[in-house]
């Protein structure tokens, strides 16, 4: 990935929009809040989820019978969306 070569970019720590902080490892309660897809735009946020994870731009990991997403996972999707939007702004 151009420009997310950074090592200490997946190993510093977030935080959730109250302030507690992003585990490595995250359920699909806690991945919809680290998206912000829980804010009242989106009317269906599990959805949304399986929609990514379908079109292959959001990977999951099962751990038993759930799926977890890791939070490395996420920041690249984010950098993913992040270069697609500004290709299509520009």
């Amino acid at each position: 990935m151009e420009g997310f070569k950074d090592v200490n970019y997946y190993s510093s720590i977030s935080y959730f929009y109250d302030g507690t902080p992003v585990p490595e490892l995250l359920t699909e309660e806690e991945t919809i809040k680290f998206l912000r897809l829980d804010d009242g735009e989106t009317k269906k946020p599990t959805l949304t989820l399986q929609y990514y994870r379908s079109e292959g731009l959001l990977r999951a990991t099962k751990v038993g019978k759930r799926l977890r997403y890791l939070r490395s996972e996420l920041l690249k999707f984010l950098h993913e969306l992040t270069l697609r939007t500004k290709n299509d702004i520009s």
